[in-house]
């Protein structure tokens, strides 16, 4: 496992290894302070407990009342549970094996499609993004969700090489996994797979439309597997469904979880303001009496596992507090996510400029275009809805990861090459810096040698590749130099915030993926 398989550079495997290494350590850094998930921990409790109550995604050891959302990504948890005892280290414990396998599934994906340099960039620029050095530390759902999507990304990327049926078929699986532990937004990655499949898939339209469509019909029945159990289950042999005054599975997916977000209410919905409600039907075992604040039964679940420590105790948590469509450009999602935008946007629109002559099946021209769809589907849709909580936006970072790493290498070539595509690497890293000043200057109270020390790298960087490229020839020594400092420049931001996480009082919590410092009435706290 050590040494790189044929057709990749020897240096390959063992940089992969140390990049999700350095992942494993990012994630489990405080798992021994790992804290409890406000209302899902006690859910994963019940499950635990009892077979039935894992079955049907119930949040009592007597399968009495569901929670209001699908409770696939909590599986994992439960079991973890079951094994090693109800702790909080061991409900967080299964979203950082999936953060690591996420970062290799990275590689691999990029790799296949633009190359081993850019894979390894990916994968590191991805265990980088805060929001995910945060989030796969903690007991929350998106962990599982970003997981199923880097692997649908997977399936798809062999599938569209070869146009294998079999490869897509198993990208819908991934996707109907994803939908189990974070429902719609999990069908928000299928525009980008069906135009990269149809545009890049080496076959005639025929069957590229054949394709599709079987692999969509995997993909619905997979998702709508739960809703169907509880659609044809008496209602009397299962729980009581939350989030619903009819009792309806569908109701409660698409209704309190979907269309009420935007203000549309379908029969029986609840409305969902951030808080459990809790619908107990006739010949339940609970009354709504035994049930508490948030739903559940008995006390919840706080951070330190104490009873009365609910959302609004959690630092950091609660409902996003940055608002209006720019949402993503600044405040907590903005540093969470947002580092690498001018980076990753350029790259974008300068490949698809670069590859617009190439054949329909060009592969990188059609990996440029699905990871696009994908950024734009779900930055759009973030943009023109609530954000309940920070680590929504780790939806984000497969695409940004993957078309920065690109960015890089393409830049760099293009450097190397000269002309005036050269002068492209250092437009992107005064881009980045100019960036990572706007995101940093609302929390300047936070690591200032660091802002300090960054911006004095970038201005480096620029100085070194202006040199490189204005006069005579540079040195091969000075090119290099140039592109090292570059790089560094690009990515030394997030990596600070995302570092960050190794310190507890910056590294978020199981209610809210905040990595860095959270501003709080005007005064940065951590995180």
């Amino acid at each position: 496992m050590w040494r790189s398989p044929a057709g990749q550079p020897g240096w390959a495997r063992p940089a992969l290894l140390a990049i999700a290494a350095v992942a494993a350590v990012l994630h489990a850094w405080n798992l021994p302070r790992a804290d409890f998930a406000p209302l899902y921990s006690q859910a994963v409790k019940g499950m635990s407990e009892s077979w039935k109550a894992l079955f049907y995604g119930a949040i009592d050891a007597n399968a009495t009342v569901t929670l209001d959302k699908l409770a696939g990504s909590f599986v994992p948890q439960a079991v973890s549970a079951r094994i090693f005892g109800y702790h909080a280290w061991s409900l967080a414990l299964p979203q950082v094996i999936e953060g690591v396998i996420s970062v290799l599934v990275m590689y691999r994906v990029v790799r296949r499609w633009a190359g081993v340099v850019p894979g390894l960039l990916a994968a590191g620029i991805f265990t980088f993004t805060p929001v995910a050095a945060s989030m796969f530390g903690h007991s929350m759902e998106d962990g599982a969700l970003v997981m199923c999507l880097v692997l649908a990304a997977d399936a798809y990327q062999r599938a569209v090489m070869e146009a294998r049926l079999r490869s897509l078929v198993w990208a819908g699986v991934w996707v109907g996994l994803g939908f189990q532990a974070k429902m719609l937004q999990a069908w928000m990655i299928l525009p980008a797979l069906a135009i990269g499949y149809l545009l890049a898939a080496p076959a005639g339209l025929r069957r590229r439309l054949g394709h599709l469509a079987v692999a969509g019909v995997v993909t619905i029945a997979v998702s709508l597997s739960w809703i169907a159990l509880y659609t044809f289950t008496p209602a009397g042999a299962r729980p009581a469904i939350n989030g619903t005054t009819n009792n309806s599975a569908f109701t409660m997916v698409f209704g309190h979880n979907g269309l009420s977000r935007l203000g549309i209410a379908l029969p029986g919905t609840v409305p969902n303001n951030g808080r459990v409600r809790a619908v107990v039907g006739p010949g339940q075992h609970l009354t709504p009496g035994e049930l508490n604040g948030e739903g559940l039964p008995g006390a919840p679940q706080g951070p330190a596992g104490t009873p009365g420590n609910g959302p609004a105790a959690a630092p950091g948590a609660g409902p996003e507090a940055d608002g209006g469509a720019a949402k993503l450009l600044a405040g907590r999602l903005g540093i969470a996510i947002g580092w690498l935008y001018p980076l990753t946007l350029l790259a974008l629109l300068c490949g698809l400029w670069w590859r617009r002559h190439a054949e329909r099946t060009d592969p990188e021209r059609g990996g440029l275009v699905m990871w696009g769809v994908w950024l734009l589907t779900f930055g759009l849709t973030f943009s023109a809805t609530d954000v309940p909580h920070t680590a929504y936006v780790a939806s984000l970072a497969p695409p940004v990861a993957a078309l920065a790493g690109l960015g890089i290498v393409r830049f760099s070539q293009a450097y190397r090459r000269g002309g005036r595509a050269a002068w492209l690497l250092p437009a992107a890293v005064l881009a980045e810096l100019v960036w990572a000043a706007w995101l940093w200057s609302d929390y300047l109270g936070f690591l200032p040698l660091a802002l300090l020390s960054t911006l004095a790298l970038g201005v480096a960087a620029i100085v070194v590749l202006v040199l490189g490229r204005v006069g005579k020839p540079a040195s091969a020594a000075v090119v290099r130099a140039g592109l090292a400092l570059g790089a560094a420049a690009i990515l030394a931001a997030p990596v600070t915030y995302a570092a960050s996480v190794l310190g507890p009082a910056y590294s978020g919590n199981s209610f809210d993926a905040n990595a860095g410092p959270v501003k709080v009435e005007g005064v940065p706290q951590g995180g």
